[in-house]
This record gives C-alpha cells, structure tokens and sequence, in this order.
C-alpha cells in the first residue's frame, strides 16, 4: 500500500555555492518523515528550482546557501514563480544567508520582504524545518505522524 507523500519539495544549493552538507542531512530527514524530495543539489539558478517545481507540482521550493551572496542570488525568485504559473508556491530558505554581522531580525526582514514564506538560521535543526513545512502544508500532528 502507497501512503502518499505529505508534500513534494524540491531542494537545492543556489549559486555557485558548493556547501551541500547540510541540506543532504535535511533532504534525508524529510524523505524519512513522508515528504517527496527533488534535490537538484549544488549550483542551480532560480530557473532551475521553478523549472523542478513545476515539473513535479511542488508544494514548497526550500533553497540552501552558505556562501553568505544569497539575497543577490534570490531577488526575484517569487516574480519567476508567478511567471511560471506557481505563484502561490511556499518558499523558503536557510543557511548563512549574509556575509556581514547583522541582527537575525533584519535577515530574515531582508527575504520575507523579497517573498520568502519562511527564513531558517544557521545551524536550524531538521525537526524545527519539518515541523515549520507541516504547518505550512496545513498537517495536523496526527495527519504528519499518519503519512510517515
């Protein structure tokens, strides 16, 4: 019997970043909790990610960067989104997104403002990411434990 996937993300490293540890352990986690996971892996352009999600009727875009250049690689990413007739995708986004010492507060401002559903910091634990998507995806803790 098929249980069908909570949700389809596609994942992937913006950029010309090479920094793929840690969005493997996260493509893992959420494959292990009943989530259908694209990884299109390292150096992707935005076209890739909304080409994926498109192509698999994702319900969430989740892009990786380490490299501290993010808002400079994502500007504009939900107008392309919308281009592509999947406006309403939830986006979202992790890693070390800035280079400069700021306050979180004004990071996570800088890609909600750019149309990001949702910005992890550094070092954020899988669990907090999953449990963060299922709410997004509209799971009740029962359903989430169910799928998986």
């Amino acid at each position: 019997m098929n249980i069908p996937a909570k949700g389809v993300i596609v994942t992937g490293v913006i950029g010309e970043d090479v920094h793929v540890t840690g969005v493997r352990i996260l493509e893992h986690a959420l494959r292990s909790n009943g989530f259908e996971v694209h990884s299109l892996g390292i150096h992707n352009s935005q076209e890739d990610f909304v080409a994926k999600a498109k192509e698999t009727k994702a319900d969430v875009i989740l892009i990786s960067s380490l490299a501290g250049h993010a808002a400079m690689l994502v500007e504009g990413l939900r107008e392309k989104c919308v281009a592509a007739g999947i406006g309403n995708i939830f986006l979202t986004i992790g890693g070390q997104l800035v280079i400069h010492a700021e306050a979180w507060e004004e990071t996570e401002k800088t890609f909600l403002d750019m149309g990001f559903d949702d910005v992890a910091p550094p070092f954020q634990l899988p669990d907090a990411v999953i449990a963060k998507l299922e709410k997004a995806l509209g799971l009740r803790p029962s359903e989430a434990k169910a799928a998986g």
